[in-house]
């Protein structure tokens, strides 16, 4: 028999990759920049983040119909202002109101919440504005003085409303209302007891505090900067009522 042809390998052996041409330093420099870039994370910068003009023209927005609905509610009363009549006074549409405050309630508390938290912060600070060295009498004297301010300033509107509109509150809005108000008066606690362990209140300290909240609030009723007096000259006239000098 004749020997047997030698059978080829149905495939062929691949042929060899030519050697890969070395990348050159800059190449390699780059593409490494590039994953490190990929591998570390953009970092935000710090602090809350630019409010949008919108953002900006809706807290404006807001602010107006507050103080146009303080204003109402303190010439007209709660219940006979319509939110028609705020929005106007706001110089917006009549339906405006409802995309800031769900309801007229919700306008009403706000205006009293956000007029206490303002004042409460306001008084901080006036007393921090006092040297280290200040006295009980010249400490009351300040919150006095703010106090006057707040009832009768250029925003006060907020404080005769929570006076007279307390009965329009939901339950819940009142304890709201109470803690804000609670916090604001206990700041002259501890005035009202150094000067009564000097001698120099005219009651007992937790008693001095309502009759003099109650005196001083009352000034929204006849206070009138067109008869002369300043709010600096009603200041010492009502300390003088309530501490010996």
């Amino acid at each position: 028999m004749d020997s047997p042809v030698p059978r080829t390998s149905a495939i062929a052996p691949a042929p060899k990759k030519p050697s890969a041409r070395p990348r050159s330093k800059a190449v390699a420099s780059s593409d490494a920049n590039a994953a490190t870039a990929e591998a570390t994370p953009t970092r935000r910068p710090r602090g809350r983040p630019r409010k949008t003009a919108e953002e900006l023209d809706d807290g404006n927005r807001r602010r107006k119909l507050m103080d146009g609905a303080a204003k109402l509610f303190r010439t007209q009363g709660f219940a006979a202002t319509s939110t028609r009549d705020i929005a106007a006074a706001a110089g917006m549409h009549s339906g405006s109101p409802f995309y800031h405050f769900e309801s007229k309630s919700a306008l009403l508390y706000a205006v009293m919440s956000e007029g206490m938290t303002m004042a409460t912060q306001s008084q901080q600070q006036a007393l921090d504005a006092l040297p280290t060295t200040a006295t009980p009498r010249e400490q009351l004297h300040t919150l006095i003085r703010h106090h006057f301010e707040i009832l009768l300033g250029p925003r006060s509107s907020f404080i005769p409303v929570m006076l007279y509109e307390w009965r329009s509150l939901t339950p819940a809005q009142r304890k709201g209302i109470a803690r804000i108000k609670d916090s604001y008066e206990a700041t002259w606690m501890p005035v009202l007891e150094a000067l009564a362990k000097q001698g120099a209140l005219q009651a007992e300290p937790g008693v001095a505090r309502l009759f003099i909240f109650g005196a001083l609030n009352w000034a929204v009723q006849w206070f009138s900067p067109k008869k002369g007096k300043s709010l600096d000259a009603l200041t010492d006239e009502a300390l003088a009522l309530f501490i010996r000098s």
